[in-house]
């Protein structure tokens, strides 16, 4: 008997013997949730009933399941702001790296993970694109400056 619970969310049609359950159970009951599909499925005299007896009846949408780490999710922001890597963070929370990546990329305007090391720095970026813009081809560039090829066509690719 749970008597302060005042709301539940129900998956399944309300009978006769599930609402004498229910009531059984939390009796200070004030509102039962559940999704349209099973509301559209509740007898309407059920509904009146309940309604009679001062517990609502509603729709409402719960899909999925609920995240494990979901109270984590702040003290993801927070470490990531300090610029800690996502393997620290997850090895300080105890949650999975793919999760500090899901939640840091889902908040990309408030902090962004770039904590990961490049091979060549900015100023080495900066340069190639210059030369480009003064009309040396990749090839010179690379040779130039001692850089593949290939990282030069990717680095004047991505803008």
């Amino acid at each position: 008997m749970d008597e302060e619970t005042t709301n539940i969310h129900i998956t399944q049609v309300l009978t006769l013997s599930k609402v004498m359950e229910l009531i059984d159970e939390y009796p200070n009951l004030e509102e039962i949730t559940c999704s349209p599909s099973v509301y559209n499925r509740i007898s309407k005299k059920y509904i009146e009933a309940l309604e009679s007896l001062d517990i609502t009846v509603k729709k409402e949408y719960q899909w999925g399941s609920k995240s494990k780490y979901s109270s984590k999710d702040e003290e993801i922001l927070k470490y990531a702001k300090e610029k800690k890597s996502a393997k620290e963070i997850s090895e300080i929370l105890n949650i999975p790296v793919s999760r500090v990546y899901y939640y840091v990329r889902k908040n990309k305007d408030e902090v962004i993970f770039d904590n990961y090391k490049r091979k060549h720095d900015l100023n080495t970026r900066k340069e190639i694109k210059t030369l480009n813009k003064e009309g040396l081809k990749p090839k010179e560039i690379s040779e130039k400056l001692n850089v593949p090829v290939r990282t030069v066509y990717y680095i004047l690719n991505n803008k």
